[in-house]
């Protein structure tokens, strides 16, 4: 079952292009960057499909020279099928394993600009970090991410509840009946996490426990990854950072609260090659004075955000039962779910040419120690964001962060209707999306 994506929409564009570059999909492991151009590869004539890691003997296609023609004449030869600019696409796929593929696009690019090639891979960034160079300005990447609720809603056949959502605010709520059916869908989606394969696996069988065993079996395959990241950083090391992020997420994370005998040093490399995978999503403190918020970033504060709610909730060991029934926003709310299913929408939200960035406020201090969960950019302005448990709560950081930066608006996410308090537009958990395109 293909599960219709953000991406696809874009890679129509990208066909229809007469300029277009070649295409480098990034994303962690098992996010549906192969389904999605499999899917995509249907609208050729031909489509040719190369995995370097399942035949690792076509690397030698890419040896020598990086002759465009060349390459496609020996790929036609052994594929037995035609490769014609305009009605082939020519699939790379975990291309990471072979650095003289990702060092040829950017000679698709200038010696066969009318051929459609795409590359992908789940440790590309690793690759690409040891490249002085991969092609700047002649190749463009796309960033994809495990599903967003929007996408969960399309894939489950609720567009018309999907178009609900993004014509609804907080001067226009939700119908109450519509907005207790999208809290139940939105918890469902916090518990199984939105890799596609447990996604497709619970529309078609509706089986939880099923479900379940997949991200079992997807957290197993991520760490078997780990020996492939860098051979120095025991394997062992990188669980136990991995562990620790899921066991600290919500609040800064302090080195020396990973269970090991490592250094802090030896423990921020691990932690650097989990985010350098995607596994791991740092969030950033930043001053907030001014535009662009990575300005005033300090990355010695960083709270992380583990990359699939599904996966989190897993690790954490969270009662499923107690989790799908409890009708109390504070139990759903066990180990900042809410929190972490916000940061990620977010980064779903933008565009998939970009790869944003998180950021958080804190105010330590004797008189006012204050939090924000989330500062982000809205129609250039700073904006706060704080994901709040149940549907009251007096607001005080917002309030304050508000009146110190001299800002006049913030946004409150929790489970209760769209609304507004004061200076406080309420947005649903399920509605994150809404608010960049409001």
């Amino acid at each position: 079952m293909y599960i219709p994506r953000k991406a696809d929409k874009e890679l129509e564009k990208w066909k229809a292009d007469s300029k277009h570059k070649p295409l480098l999909i990034r994303g962690a492991r098992q996010v549906g960057k192969t389904e999605t151009v499999r899917e995509f590869g249907k609208k050729f004539d031909h489509f040719i499909e190369i995995n370097f890691e399942e035949t690792p003997r076509l690397k030698e296609l890419f040896s020598g020279e990086l002759n465009p023609a060349s390459i496609c004449e020996n790929i036609a030869a052994i594929f037995r099928t035609s490769i014609l600019p305009g009605k082939t696409l020519l699939f790379l796929d975990e291309v990471q394993e072979c650095q003289e593929a990702i060092a040829s696009l950017r000679f698709f690019y200038e010696k066969m600009p009318g051929l459609h090639v795409i590359a992908a891979g789940s440790l590309l960034e690793f690759a690409l970090s040891e490249m002085p160079t991969f092609g700047v300005g002649r190749i463009r990447s796309m960033f994809m991410h495990s599903l967003s609720f929007s996408e969960f809603l399309s894939g489950a056949g609720e567009n018309q509840l999907l178009d609900k959502v993004r014509g609804a605010s907080p001067a226009k709520p939700m119908n109450e009946v519509l907005h207790f059916r999208l809290l139940e869908l939105i918890q469902k989606f916090m518990c199984l996490g939105g890799m596609p394969e447990v996604i497709a696996t619970y529309l078609e069988t509706r089986d939880l426990r099923q479900c379940q065993q997949l991200l079992d079996d997807l957290i197993i395959s991520v760490q078997a990854d780990f020996t492939k990241y860098k051979k120095k950083t025991p394997v062992s090391r990188l669980n136990e950072v991995f562990q620790s992020a899921v066991l600290q997420a919500g609040q800064k994370f302090v080195y020396s609260r990973v269970c090991t005998r490592a250094t802090n040093n030896q423990v921020k490399e691990a932690l650097q090659l989990l985010i350098t995978a995607g596994l791991i999503i740092p969030v950033t403190h930043s001053s907030s004075n001014g535009l662009p918020l990575g300005a005033g970033a300090n990355p010695q504060k960083q709270k992380m955000l583990v990359y699939d709610t599904g996966i989190f909730q897993r690790i954490l060991g969270l009662d499923l039962t107690d989790f799908l029934l409890s009708k109390k926003f504070e139990a759903i709310n066990k180990g900042n779910i809410a929190e972490q299913f916000v940061g990620l929408e977010l980064i779903r939200s933008a565009s998939c040419y970009q790869n944003p960035s998180l950021n958080y406020w804190h105010r330590e201090s004797r008189s006012s120690n204050a939090e924000v969960d989330y500062v982000i950019t809205v129609s250039q302005e700073i904006v706060p964001v704080e994901v709040k448990a149940g549907t009251k709560g007096s607001m005080q950081s917002l309030f304050l962060f508000l009146k110190e930066k001299n800002l006049h608006k913030g946004i409150r996410i929790s489970n209760e209707n769209f609304s507004v308090y004061d200076a406080i537009d309420v947005y649903p958990l399920y509605s994150v999306e809404n608010i960049k395109t409001q």
